[in-house]
């Protein structure tokens, strides 16, 4: 299983995140995309003298993908007084944190982050030589990255002209939450590409249970969103006439509300 070298990733991953002692959002935000990109520059030289073109392309996807998240977020929560504003309120709690609960976040997000990046991992640690797999699955990964970044700009700019309503137009017409759509493709080619590199019913497991996650993640945080959303914008009817007939994270499928009503 590699025990000892996935020990090396997940430290790294837990250094990359740290962030999050400064305010907790950042384990799964700024510190998210820092372990990432983190981890695949530890994967690359600990695998350094192994590295295949396809698998080098990999690394690089997950350095691009970690480094763009977080500095989109940062750029954002720097620039964007209402942003901040908003995160604030999302997470606010009457009483501090306690410290013990910010150390289990932290460590189970780093372990998190490792198992996502461990079918990459064991495509390395295996010595898996095929191509073919893994090429579909950089492809894969590469449209979602592509896909979140252009949601968050075009996001941006909607919301620069328009700051009282949610973004509508391009791709949110497809979807109200296109850039969370990216993540899961992002990573459905990262899962996709490891199908001929996976032994065992062990190295299977890590990353059949990090895929699970981060699309729990994705449609947990779509959720939230819409909540947010519909406490602020619920008695726009031009709001109320976007949501009823625009998917809510998967396009083409009438799932409009992932709320009860």
């Amino acid at each position: 299983m590699g025990w000892n070298l996935l020990a090396v990733i997940f430290a790294v991953c837990l250094a990359a995140c740290c962030v999050g002692f400064i305010k907790y959002v950042y384990f799964m935000s700024i510190g998210y995309g820092f372990a990432v990109a983190a981890g695949a520059v530890c994967m690359a030289i600990l695998f350094r003298g192994g590295l295949r073109f396809v698998t080098l392309l990999q690394l690089i996807l997950f350095v691009v993908y970690g480094i763009r998240l977080s500095g989109f977020l940062a750029v954002r929560e720097l620039k964007n007084a209402a942003y901040r504003k908003t995160l604030k309120d999302a997470t606010k709690t009457e009483n501090p944190i306690p410290f013990f609960v910010l150390v289990f976040m932290w460590l189970f997000m780093g372990a998190l982050y490792t198992m996502q990046l461990s079918p990459v991992f064991y495509r390395l640690f295996n010595g898996a030589g095929d191509v073919v797999c893994p090429m579909i699955g950089a492809v894969i990964s590469l449209c979602g990255i592509l896909l979140e970044a252009e949601s968050d700009r075009q996001k941006s700019a909607q919301k620069a002209k328009n700051p009282n309503m949610v973004a509508t137009q391009g791709l949110y017409r497809l979807v109200r939450c296109p850039n969370y759509l990216g993540e899961i493709i992002f990573w459905t080619g990262v899962f996709v590409g490891s199908f001929t590199a996976l032994r065992g019913a062990g190295q299977w497991a890590l990353a059949v249970i990090a895929y699970v996650c981060i699309v729990f993640i994705m449609f947990n945080g779509a959720q939230r969103l819409e909540k947010r959303q519909n406490g602020r914008y619920g008695d726009d009817p031009a709001y109320r006439a976007y949501v009823s007939k625009t998917p809510i994270l998967l396009p083409f499928v009438p799932l409009y509300s992932l709320n009860k009503k």
